[in-house]
């Protein structure tokens, strides 16, 4: 059956060319015979998916939403962090930087070289 935007059980019917006017009709699912020919659609078809309404997680759960979310934390907790370091500890760890060498963010950029 061609109908669009519905869905019909699928029908065998044989017409057969010995006896003129005698047709058999029957559902393929139950092979059963039936003495009256109405289809009646068993559903209404979707052609489209149903897009999802917007939710805020599907963006925390992104990728993106995710190393956010950690740049967050840590801007906010590392401070905290620090602040209860011990400052002699503190001393010594800022000491080891500076005699490892760890170049500024100053000193990276282009040009910043010829400047010295």
């Amino acid at each position: 059956v061609a109908a669009l935007g519905y869905f019909f059980s699928p029908a065998r019917v044989d017409v057969s060319a010995r006896n003129p006017g005698k047709i058999q009709a029957a559902l393929t699912e139950s092979r059963r015979g039936l003495t009256e020919f109405v289809l009646d659609p068993l559903k209404e078809e979707q052609y489209y998916e149903i897009r999802e309404p917007f939710a805020i997680m599907s963006i925390v759960k992104s990728p993106m939403g995710l190393m956010v979310g950690f740049m967050l934390i840590v801007v906010f907790l590392m401070p905290k962090l620090m602040e209860n370091m011990d400052p002699e500890e503190m001393r010594r760890a800022q000491e080891e930087m500076r005699n490892q060498g760890v170049p500024s963010l100053a000193s990276m950029l282009p040009g910043a070289a010829r400047s010295n």
